[in-house]
Parts: structure tokens; sequence; C-alpha cells
């Protein structure tokens, strides 16, 4: 963590008058440690036993059911769980290790489907719990609901210390959780991340039902668990860093292939396609072109022993490149899907470029007046989307068909359809 460089205190004799009147800010008091779990870090579960005793005490226990799963993003290839915590009210706390016993899950999974899931930010857990056939009934997203309640900081640990006025010990989120076996202080950070889950809920609730947002929360959750799995981007490999440093369509049809063969290693393998070839090594051989191992070897990056093992890899991929045909090489952008970068509607559609501008300053108004984010309001595609067709005729409800046509929720069609007829309706600034 980095520290704050704050400037030196002034001293009594040298304060100016507006900073002596300043008023003192209560911030109220310091967060209560939560350094470990009240009954203790529990044992991690791996066996077909254990899974089935855990599945009877979560069938026996009451209420919602607290999840988190730990995963190895930046480490590995796939987005499996290697760690999943559970807690509900009369079955304690849990620690579920999925690995070598994947196929054992079924007590587990049938106990947790059927009651209310309690997940925070529940977008980054779903996937992984769905591939071990983990299935949810009924979701509650306590980040999604911070959002919605205009919380400045949504992750975990402040809230908690917002709404219950404890300080979660943090630290391993970004840690290699593939690693076996899996250290102390890890484990107690992952069963804090479930210790008050649930108390979490039922104050962020309260808050919902305080604010009058209650339905709003209830519908925005039901489409995170209905929302379909994302279709994979079109052309990935044109991510790589720096490739925009690139003219040659020959040069990139290199970076195309060295790509894919990193994928083909990263995935075999299941490691993270950086910690096979960083992106900055395949922008280098695909500029520098090598023709031998020896001019591939001088190469930043590719002279190591653990390089040297994947070279003929990596000279089959620029051999490749250089056989294509011209009228196979790629493009230096992609066709052109969808609509265009913003910054170019003022050319293309001047019109569209104003009620985007009429409409985005309308909605972030309503944004301030019921203190949640705008992009929580509308989906910022689906907002693009209307002003670039035009609604012929602005009114609240020729808007409200329109959106609900794009699978906004009903409530924020009520709440912004009147809002964007108008500013469409508005005649545009001289």
């Amino acid at each position: 963590m980095t520290e704050s460089t704050e400037p030196p205190p002034v001293s009594d004799d040298t304060a100016s008058p507006a900073a002596a009147d300043a008023p003192v800010v209560d911030e109220g008091p310091p967060p209560t440690p939560l350094t470990e779990p009240a009954d203790g870090v529990p044992p991690v579960l791996t066996t077909p036993d254990e899974f089935a005793e855990a599945g009877r005490l979560l069938a026996a226990g009451t209420g919602p059911i607290a999840l988190d799963t730990e995963r190895a993003s930046g480490f590995r290839y796939s987005g499996r769980a290697y760690l999943i915590q559970i807690r509900r009210a009369g079955s304690g706390s849990m620690l579920i290790d999925p690995i070598d016993h994947p196929d054992a899950l079924a007590p587990i999974a049938a106990a947790l489907d059927g009651p209310e899931w309690i997940l925070h930010a529940a977008d980054q857990d779903l996937p992984c719990l769905r591939e071990l056939n983990f299935r949810c009934a009924a979701l509650y997203d306590t980040e999604l609901a911070g959002r919605l309640l205009g919380i400045p900081k949504v992750n975990l640990a402040a809230m908690v210390e917002h709404f219950l006025g404890l300080g979660l010990v943090k630290g391993h989120g970004a840690a290699d959780w593939s690693r076996r076996p899996l250290p102390a202080d890890w484990l107690n950070y992952a069963a804090l991340d479930v210790e008050v889950l649930i108390e979490l809920r039922d104050a962020v609730q309260a808050a919902l039902v305080e604010a009058g947002k209650e339905t709003w929360a209830a519908q925005e959750f039901a489409a995170v668990l209905a929302r379909p799995e994302p279709v994979p981007r079109p052309d990935r490999w044109r991510r790589v860093s720096k490739i925009h440093t690139i003219k040659s369509t020959r040069t990139l049809a290199a970076v195309q292939q060295l790509w894919t063969a990193r994928e083909d290693v990263a995935r075999r393998r299941d490691v993270a396609p950086g910690r096979i070839l960083p992106d900055s090594a395949i922008v280098a051989a695909a500029v520098a072109d090598p023709k031998t191992l020896d001019e591939l070897y001088k190469l930043p990056l590719f002279g190591g022993p653990r390089q040297r093992r994947q070279a003929g890899r990596w000279m089959s991929a620029l051999e490749a490149a250089r056989r294509l045909p011209d009228s196979e090489l790629p493009p230096r952008r992609p066709p052109s899907t969808g609509l265009p970068q913003v910054n170019r509607w003022e050319a293309k559609s001047p019109e569209a470029a104003a009620r985007l501008t009429a409409v985005r300053a309308a909605l972030t108004v309503l944004a301030d007046e019921v203190n949640t984010p705008v992009e929580n309001l509308l989906q910022p595609e689906l907002v693009r989307q209307l002003c670039w067709d035009d609604v012929p005729t602005a009114t609240p409800e020729a808007v409200a068909a329109r959106l609900a046509v794009g699978g906004t929720r009903s409530w924020q069609i009520e709440l912004t359809s009147p809002v964007i007829a108008d500013a469409l309706a508005a005649p545009p600034p001289d």
C-alpha cells in the first residue's frame, strides 16, 4: 500500500484565519477490526465424504447462503474456482476445495439449489460456480445494491465498514489461489469474506427499503441472474498491448500468429497467456521478424531457457505469417460494427451528437437527484443507440417502448423515459 505524502501540519501561529475557522468534520469512530472469524478458520474440505457432510449441514441451515470464490486470475488461463467459501445460519462457515473431486460436489449443489445466494459482485463469481453445476434460484448482490444506493466505495471491505462498522483484513484477493497447500493467512482472509456477508445483506436491504429502492434492486438482481454468458469477442488478438503502433498488415499477421500460438499453449497448460509470452515480446518479435533462432534469441525475453524451449513454436508462427498471401492478411482495423465512436458523431451525424449531449446531461441530473450512478440508471450503450437512431415522436411512451426493446428494467423505464423525452424534445441550444 502506498503511503500518503501529506504536507506537514501548519503551526498555530502561521495558520490562516480561514483554516482556523474551518469546521471540524466528525468522521465517526474508527471501524472495529475484524481480523479472524468468530469461530476460527474452518478446515478446508477436499474429499467426497466431507462434501456430503457439508451438503447435509447446509440443507439443515436456515435463511440465505453467503458465497464467495477465489480464482487465480493472472496466473491461470481458466476462470475456475480454486476455493469456495460458504456460510449459512445454523450451518456455519465452510471452505471447499473443488479441484480434486469436482464430480463429488453434488450434495453441496443440491443444498444450494433453492435458497437465496448472497454474493458481492455476482458477475465475477457466478460463471465459475455454474461450471461446477451450482445453480442459483434467487440472487442478492451486495455490491450492486451499494451502487444503487450511491455508496461511494462498493468493494466488500468499504461496505462492511460503512454498514457494519467493521474493518476487514484484506490483501490476498489477487493471489495465486491454485497454489497448494493454501497458506493459513490466505484461508483466514477467505473465510472473512463470508463471515458477515449475511449481516451486510440485511443492513443493505434496510437501506434500500428506506430509500425506496428495494424494487430497483430486486429487478437488477433478477437481470444479473438471467443474463446469458457473454459472447467471446471477435479478433481477441487485437487486444495485444501496443498493437496500435504497428502499421504493416504483414506485421499484424505475425502478431496474430504469435498470439494464436501463445493461446494454444496457455489453454493446454492452464497458464495465463502473459506468463507464457508477454505482449511486449509478441510485438517485438513481429516487428523484428527474425529469420533464424539466433536472431530470435537476441530479442528481449527470448534468450532465456524457458523461451528457448518454445523457440520452435514462435518461429513457426512467424513463418506462417510470412507465407500468408496478401489477400489473407488482416486489415489494419477490424471491420466496423455497431455504432461509431462517440468522438466521431459530430462529423457523421451532428443531430445524433446533439441528442446524445442533451440526453446525457439530463440523465446526469437525474442520477444526482436519485443518488445512483448514471450507468446504473441506464446502460450507456442503450443510451447511445437510442440517440443515434432517434425517436421521431419523443413522447415518454415512445421512449419507453424503445427502451423496453433493449431489455431495460421497468424501474429504469419508468424513471428515465420522461427525462429522455424532455431532452429529445427540447430545442437545440443556439
